[in-house]
């Protein structure tokens, strides 16, 4: 007997009340404890009133599954808070340790996480920490924290793995309201690997580095695709490949979720089924199979959660409830925020879930509504990637404002390549004893993985892939609208009920008024903002979030001073400005926040200054300015040129400098002005130790009209360095709602001691500075101009 579909979603508000609840008493833990009260007491007084009920057969009969549902959601939302409350008092003796932030600490862990290279170009994983060094005080201790460190500062990155156990030397603050990690520690002093991973650890993680050693030595960028598509490891990614991935909207394809269990344990049950094996041995051997897929990928978090929903699945299959998914799907979300309510706070975890249901909710609607216009079988093709993007792009536009205009067309065209490339990808892993055959299936393994890298590459280079999006929840609610009123105008059925044609309609109109806006504020932020811009601007302090891009005119030649963490947010600013040629390109130093907006002016750079070269990756991107017809050339303090009516000057780094050889410290500091031009000072990523040195070693010709403040206003800040250069205006360029608490409140409080004025990228968006007669004229995008004085 087929059950009706509203009985499939009768367990989504229980899975839904247990997310509320994780939600409340991880964001606030001080709730936790009343919260989970509260709820046990309703639980107890729902129970007593459907037994109450249960001695009348007519009230038992309206009460039905209502009630059991009411109680089930009362207690799954109160076992959620009642975990977040009993670790509360744990986690709130960890925190003591950050106190405040920024202090000393030594600390040994056991990796837990993948290591994954962020955007700032540091290396990130999380770790469980069993001991904790602070000043002569040693603890014994066990609770979770992030770990952030730049790759040149790991001892023996090779065994630097799940399960490794390790020693960071760093700095301590406490980790975000609602995130699993309690401290989030920068490793300022390095981490040593202390043992590498053990046993069936060891073993998984030398068949994942077989793998990437396998497909090396073929084409890229294919070769980097393969072992992320297999098994997640995404080390052998370009920056310029995951930028492509992301933009168009693939990037879920190296990401180990509930599609690659899918496929695995889907092989497993097929193969045990040819052989005859009965059910329970179908599901044996799946679950059996997917333990081992868990322990191959890494048992992180995000893998075990994956795995965690396939073997529920694989449990509905046992009892013989296939066609439940959404119960299914509900169980699963509602066992893992009991067992770990701070997923709760995941935007990963949410994705899954909302890219799960919506293909189980509207796949088959959306197919329905396409065929009208397309051949049955393209329409259920068209249908999968379809549903997925109109239920995810909200979310995602809390990462990135922004919406793939051509991610729909990408995934269908990388969907039938991307599982030939997992089953084939993870044969050639398991077989790294027998090299010859490990050899063969990595070369099949490449054709699917260059295809989708292909696909990628193709998609994220054609014009308008990104259309700009409001910021924030409003964002969210405006995409959540324009979404549903897609849906309904795909699926909802032509003929029928007048209320079906008003909706359609209201549709039509939602959708034309939203694509009138955005495609007004999408010729605003490019061609046409150039009108909204002060024509007299010489300086542009880029709005390109978590990093650098500043453009410098004089005399209509033109400087850029990094260029910001993506191609897309520079694309928009040189547009806006009305930019087409980069006379000269500084490149203070080769973190990504820097750097890796670089193809947004490769083909139309002149000359390309840059300071050490510290990796052959910096070397490679070097190349690619070249290619594209620009000179390149490594500075050092005393190189000066011009740039049309004004005069730049290197004041940093030393020549061949031991104390800072390369990275933040080697950042190439530029002395620029002329006339018209506001005196300007650009510290890079500067920490304090080589802003001491710079400040006294006599370079600076103080005062200066601008200072770029180091390091996005990072707290490793010279004061005296500020005081020196007495700026009248301080430019702090810096992400909105960025994770490392930029800009800080010291540094911000010492340039107001001085009098200098700040301007923030984060709150004021782009701002332009110039000089009209004696004063220091400012734009800002979000405030209006203002002179301040000179």
């Amino acid at each position: 007997m087929t059950s009706r579909p509203s009985a499939h979603l009768r367990l989504v508000p229980v899975a839904l009340a247990a997310w509320a609840a994780a939600l409340v008493t991880t964001m606030h833990p001080g709730a936790g404890a009343p919260v989970a009260l509260a709820l046990w007491t309703l639980s107890l007084l729902a129970l007593a009133s459907i037994v109450q009920a249960g001695r009348s057969g007519r009230m038992r009969r309206r009460i039905g599954h209502s009630g059991a549902i009411v109680v089930l959601a009362l207690v799954a939302a109160a076992a959620a808070a009642s975990h977040g409350a009993l670790a509360q008092p744990a986690r709130a003796e960890a925190e003591r340790f950050a106190l405040g932030g920024g202090r000393a600490v030594i600390l040994q862990a056991i990796v837990t996480g993948k290591v994954e290279t962020r955007a700032t170009g540091e290396w990130g994983f999380d770790a469980v920490a069993t001991r904790l060094v602070t000043g002569p005080v040693a603890d014994a201790v066990r609770f979770d924290v992030a770990v952030g460190v730049q790759p040149v500062e790991v001892d023996r990155r090779d065994d630097l793995d799940v399960g490794a156990q390790v020693e960071v030397r760093g700095t301590a603050r406490p980790g975000p309201a609602g995130d699993r990690a309690v401290l989030a520690v920068t490793a300022s002093h390095g981490v040593e690997v202390t043992a590498a991973p053990p046993g069936l650890l060891a073993v998984t993680a030398d068949l994942r580095r077989g793998l990437v050693a396998s497909a090396d030595g073929l084409p890229p960028p294919g070769a980097g695709l393969i072992p992320g598509l297999a098994v997640g490891d995404t080390s052998a990614v370009t920056a310029d490949l995951d930028h492509a991935m992301k933009a168009s909207s693939l990037s879920h394809l190296t990401a180990v979720s509930g599609a690659n269990c899918a496929i695995v344990v889907g092989l497993a049950f097929g193969a045990v089924a040819a052989a005859g094996g009965s059910r329970r041995a179908r599901v044996g051997g799946g679950l059996a199979t997917l333990a081992g897929f868990v322990l191959l990928v890494t048992p992180e978090p995000s893998v075990v959660r994956a795995g965690a929903m396939a073997a529920i699945a694989m449990i509905g299959v046992l009892i013989g409830r296939t066609g439940a998914g959404m119960s299914v799907l509900a169980l699963a979300v509602t066992v893992l925020l009991v067992t770990d309510p701070w997923l709760a706070g995941s935007l990963g975890f949410a994705l899954s879930a909302v890219a799960t249901s919506s293909l189980l909710l509207f796949a088959r609607p959306l197919a329905s509504g396409l065929e009208r216009w397309m051949p049955r079988a393209l329409a259920l093709a068209l249908s999968v990637p379809l549903a997925a993007q109109l239920a995810c792009g909200p979310l995602l536009i809390v990462i990135t404002p922004s919406v793939p205009v051509y991610g729909v067309a990408a995934n269908l065209l990388a969907a039938p390549a991307a599982p030939l490339a997992t089953v084939i990808g993870l044969a050639a892993c398991v077989t790294a004893p027998l090299p010859w055959i490990q050899a063969g299936l990595t070369a099949i393994a490449w054709l699917p993985a260059a295809w989708i890298a292909g696909t990628a590459q193709t998609f994220s280079a054609l014009p308008g892939g990104q259309v700009s999006w409001w910021e924030g929840w409003p964002g969210v609610v405006a995409l959540t609208v324009v979404s549903i009123a897609i849906g309904i105008l795909v699926a909802a059925p032509r003929a029928g009920r007048r209320g079906w044609k008003r909706t359609r309609m209201m549709s039509v109109v939602v959708v034309a008024i939203v694509a009138g806006v955005v495609a007004g504020g999408a010729a605003l932020s490019s061609f046409a903002g150039r009108w909204t811009l002060p024509s007299a601007w010489s300086v542009i302090a880029c709005d390109v979030g978590q990093g650098d891009a500043v453009l410098i005119r004089s005399a209509g030649a033109v400087a850029l001073i990094d260029t910001g963490p993506e191609p897309e947010a520079l694309g928009r600013c040189l547009d806006r400005a009305g930019i087409g040629r980069i006379d000269l390109l500084v490149l203070t130093h080769f973190d990504l926040d820097h750097v890796g907006g670089l193809d947004a002016v490769v083909g139309r750079t002149v000359t390309a200054l840059h300071g050490p070269i510290a990796s052959a990756d910096d070397a490679r991107l070097l190349s690619r300015l070249e290619a594209g017809g620009a000179r390149t050339l490594e500075v050092h303090s005393g190189r000066s040129g011009t740039l049309g009516r004004a005069a730049w000057r290197v004041i940093w780094p030393p020549v061949e400098s031991r104390a800072f050889p390369t990275g933040n410290d080697a950042s190439v500091v530029v002395d620029i002005r002329g006339p018209g031009l506001p005196t300007s000072l650009f510290l890079g990523d500067l920490s304090a130790s080589p802003q001491r040195a710079l400040a006294a070693s006599d370079a600076l010709d103080p005062p200066y009209d601008v200072v770029k403040v180091a390091h996005h206003g990072s707290a490793d800040q010279d004061a005296a360095l500020y005081v020196l250069a007495h700026p009248a205006l301080a430019l702090v360029t810096v992400g909105a709602d960025n994770t490392y608490g930029h800009p800080r409140r010291e540094i911000l409080d010492a340039l107001r001691d001085l009098g200098a004025r700040t301007a923030r990228t984060d709150d004021e968006g782009l701002i332009a500075l110039w000089r009209s007669a004696s004063a220091l004229m400012v734009w800002r995008e979000r405030g209006g101009g203002v002179a301040a004085p000179g």
